[in-house]
């Protein structure tokens, strides 16, 4: 019998701006290798705030993809700013629910797919994968990456109960669940302790070799030129996790300290979003100078620009110290300097101490970050920044990530049907 695989997941090309379509990808292109036939449910592209046709090379030959209607609720369902929230529960699109469990079930008649699989943060994907494996009796694996259920996100009080309702029917639902770090595993095996502790499955984020341009095989990086060190953080910045504020408050200490100008160093935030949030704090901090808040670039030139900047800076808050950006595993492959402004105690912090990373400081104490700014500089300056090897990153690649998707896929398809856990996955 074929091993065939419904892969569920609105993060997916031609989206602009997101890591999880790069998760999404390299497991619809590596599982081939490991015997399984992938078709990709996802979302059609005017859903995505910000899309990329670039992003469409990306995909793999042969995979096939099934586009489901999805609306944005705030952009094409609103009227004035204003839409009922029904509509937007457990998130803005919720009208993929209902398109994508219609094309789902075409798919379950005509292409009899082994299993399922859905990847969250859009809770949505979770919805569908659960009403399809309902119906089918077919084993489903629920990627959640990062926690689902959390005490204070989202902020709002519906959806945040939406949220633990629909986490708790997936564990009841699933045979299986993915995470990508150790501390989350731990947590959904704590929370839901009737769920078989040996079906939380840790496969982390990393990195994809086929979707970078051609580097160089040393970790060296490009000599460096004479000018301002270069600083980059690539990709979103959010409010809530990933606050530059306490940064910005350093960068203008450090300069009217007289530690910093324009001539020593350079801050790019290249694609973060927010810019009307940042850049009024920016001038009105008097740093304009020195931070540029720029607008994003295709996948593989933002990766080009990673490897040719100096220094590259992870924004993580202690609110995620069970999560690892996806973002980290990209900074290391290309093979320059990095440094975290995030919690030493978290997952993050964990992994850049366990490859020989020391530059870490708290995103919220801005006299640790002003310190380790300096450090970093000096160190860019003279190439004692601790780089790790290619060799070393090496096991934080995509294609040996999805080497355990395959053998979890071939685990569950054996142990047979959907198990029946009505009322177990209670917290």
């Amino acid at each position: 019998m074929p091993k065939r695989l419904l892969l569920i997941a609105f993060h997916f090309p031609p989206l602009q701006g997101s890591t999880g379509v790069h998760r999404s990808l390299a497991f619809a292109r590596y599982l081939g290798e490991h015997g399984w036939e992938v078709t990709v449910l996802t979302a059609t592209p005017g859903a995505y705030p910000r899309q990329s046709l670039e992003n469409n090379a990306l995909m793999p030959p042969g995979v096939r993809v099934v586009r489901a209607l999805a609306l944005d609720t705030q952009r094409h369902l609103s009227l004035f700013g204003r839409y009922p929230r029904a509509l937007a529960t457990p998130d803005r699109w919720r009208s993929w629910i209902f398109a994508g469990v219609r094309a789902g079930r075409e798919l379950l008649r005509e292409w009899s797919p082994t299993a399922i699989f859905s990847t969250y943060p859009i809770p949505s994907a979770h919805e569908i994968a659960l009403r399809l494996a309902r119906e089918s009796g077919l084993p489903w694996i629920a990627d959640f990456r990062d926690p689902m259920g959390q005490d204070s996100y989202p902020p709002d009080d519906r959806l945040r109960a939406a949220f633990w309702s629909l986490e708790r029917r997936v564990l009841e639902q699933c045979a299986a669940v993915t995470v990508t770090t150790e501390g989350t595993a731990e947590l959904y095996r704590q929370r839901y302790p009737a769920f078989p502790s040996g079906q939380v499955r840790v496969i982390p984020n990393g990195f994809d070799e086929q979707s970078f341009p051609p580097l160089p095989e040393s970790a060296a990086g490009p000599a460096r030129a004479a000018g301002p060190v270069c600083f980059l953080h690539s990709g979103n910045l959010y409010p809530y996790e990933r606050n530059p504020q306490h940064f910005f408050r350093a960068i203008a200490e450090l300069k009217a300290e007289g530690q910093l100008d324009a001539a020593r160093a350079r801050f790019d935030f290249r694609g973060g979003g927010f810019v009307d949030r940042y850049q009024p704090e920016l001038a009105s901090l008097g740093i304009t100078d020195l931070v540029r808040l720029l607008p994003g670039l295709p996948y593989r030139e933002a990766l080009r620009e990673m490897h040719d900047s100096d220094v590259l800076m992870l924004f993580q808050a202690a609110n995620c110290n069970r999560q690892i950006p996806a973002k980290v595993y990209e900074y290391l492959y290309v093979g320059r300097p990095v440094v975290g402004f995030t919690d030493p105690a978290g997952d993050t912090g964990r992994l850049l101490r366990e490859l020989g990373i020391d530059a870490i400081a708290p995103l919220d104490e801005i006299a640790a970050i002003k310190q380790l700014i300096v450090q970093s500089m000096a160190r860019a300056q003279d190439g004692s920044a601790r780089v790790p090897s290619r060799a070393e990153v090496m096991r934080y690649s995509r294609a040996g990530a999805t080497s355990r998707l395959a053998s979890l896929l071939d685990d569950v398809v054996s142990a047979g049907s959907a198990p029946d856990r009505q009322g177990a996955a209670r917290p």
